[in-house]
């Protein structure tokens, strides 16, 4: 990045519990928590967590007292490992596990009829250390992997798509398929929802960047008289392990808008074949010291950070496979290729590239006012985000080692029309080659025990069955 092309910085906008607390969530102590509970009358302590199935989990408190909450905050609470976490070796003999409450993650349950305080948590073993099942600590244990290799950092965010689905009336005449993109009410339905839900994720404490209405449109069949309509909500750059969690809890806080607005939520890959689908891409952008890194250098080039994560995922991403493209319509979403990547190639600002490096938005004066980013395209919204984001930080280790690196780069770029130079590899087409992809690379993803012992088993039996 030039000396002319410095991000400009601006102070961040304090809402939700930091506004009341007056605190940034990083100062927030456990006395803040319980004054927060006397001075709201809270009656409800909820430990929310990520299991093994990907999905939110929860562990509802009545606090008996002061010291009763504060125990539970500090200490956590235990629990049935082996079925937050199935078939992942956690034997049903001895299957506790600990909750660990994140003080910092605190938000008010803006969906519960009684005042519910939330923090989010990892786990830990019965010994006290990070659970290795848990996709926290698969995620966590990436990132200082991949920091202390190479001093480097990854921030991340998510696009989330979703489609909501209502019964048609007299009032919808104005969609038509796939021509929803960037439309306004009156011509979409879901848009009051979705900036419900982005007012409502800043609230909880989820970096949002914007939202809008998405090109999927689906007309009524007469079987079941439902329109489908898509949107998207893309978040802001965050640490891994917060991007992967500001995915889950931006499903969450959708799927409970459209219940509570009598309308249906789906963040599946497909909706109708033929129809756009529900991606779930990742930017990506390194950092060191706190400071992002260039994407470019002034030449022209890709600085060293980009061609290692570029030329890890253009090698691992059929491996990640197992963790963003999940269910069977993954593939049918592919398979149709409407602006989803089908070669294993990368390019500038080309959609069909399963890597992408998008337009930097500038000022007249040529500040950056957008981060640079490097977009994975290929995940879906079947997408395991603890254990997808863990790879990708794993991915960038193996770019790194690769010999030949600036070959393999040369080989799977795409020129601005997105034309490959040479016909590039595909992508997995079924779950039997991803499984041989995560096969292959099972030593990197393994990597200082990331992902621990038997789980990479486990995943490549289920591919194969």
């Amino acid at each position: 990045m030039t000396a002319t092309q410095e991000s400009k910085s601006t102070a961040p906008v304090v809402l939700g519990l930091e506004s009341e607390l007056g605190k940034r969530r990083s100062e927030w102590t456990i006395d803040d928590l319980t004054d927060l509970f006397a001075s709201r009358n809270i009656r409800i302590l909820s430990l929310m967590h990520v299991g093994g199935d990907g999905w939110l989990k929860t562990l509802d408190f009545v606090p008996r007292s002061v010291e009763h909450l504060t125990d539970i905050i500090q200490g956590g609470e235990r629990a049935d490992g082996s079925n937050i976490f199935p078939g992942t070796g956690i034997p049903v003999v001895a299957s506790d596990i600990v909750l660990r409450p994140r003080v910092e993650s605190a938000f008010l349950d803006p969906f519960s009829s009684l005042p519910t305080l939330v923090l989010m948590c990892g786990h830990a073993a019965r010994d006290g250390t990070p659970l290795p099942q848990s996709p926290d600590t698969i995620l966590r244990r990436a990132c200082d992997l991949l920091k202390r290799e190479t001093g480097t950092e990854l921030v991340a965010l998510g696009e989330v798509e979703y489609f909501l689905g209502k019964r048609r009336d007299e009032n919808d005449i104005y969609g038509a398929d796939d021509r929803g993109y960037h439309a306004t009410s009156p011509f979409v339905f879901g848009e009051g929802l979705r900036r419900k839900a982005l007012s409502l994720l800043a609230d909880i404490g989820v970096a949002v960047k914007y939202g809008h209405s998405e090109v999927g449109y689906i007309e009524a069949e007469e079987v079941d008289g439902v329109i489908w309509e898509q949107h998207e909500i893309e978040l802001a750059l965050s640490p891994l392990p917060d991007a992967a969690e500001g995915v889950l809890l931006t499903q969450w806080v959708l799927r409970n808008l459209a219940h509570q607005n009598g309308m249906r939520c789906s963040t599946g890959p497909m909706m109708a074949e033929g129809h756009a689908g529900n991606g779930l891409h990742f930017h990506f952008a390194p950092m060191k010291d706190g400071v992002p890194l260039a994407i470019k250098e002034p030449n022209g080039e890709l600085s060293e950070a980009a061609r290692w994560l570029i030329g890890g995922l253009v090698q691992m991403g059929g491996a990640l496979m197992a963790f963003g493209n999940r269910v069977s319509d993954s593939f049918v979403r592919l398979k149709q290729g409407k602006e989803a990547p089908n070669a294993i190639v990368w390019g500038e600002f080309d959609r069909l590239a399963l890597i992408r490096l998008p337009v930097v938005t500038m000022d007249d004066d040529g500040c950056v006012v957008g981060s640079p980013t490097i977009e994975f395209r290929l995940p879906d919204g079947s997408v395991l985000p603890h254990l997808l984001l863990a790879g990708a930080a794993l991915a960038m280790l193996y770019g790194r080692d690769t010999v030949g690196l600036n070959d393999l780069l040369e080989r799977t770029s795409t020129t601005f029309k997105g034309e490959p130079s040479e016909d590039p590899p595909r992508v997995p087409r079924n779950f039997v080659e991803i499984a041989d992809a995560v096969e292959s690379y099972r030593d990197t993803l393994e990597l200082g025990g990331t992902f621990p012992d038997g789980l990479i088993d486990l995943i490549v039996a289920r591919l194969r069955s």
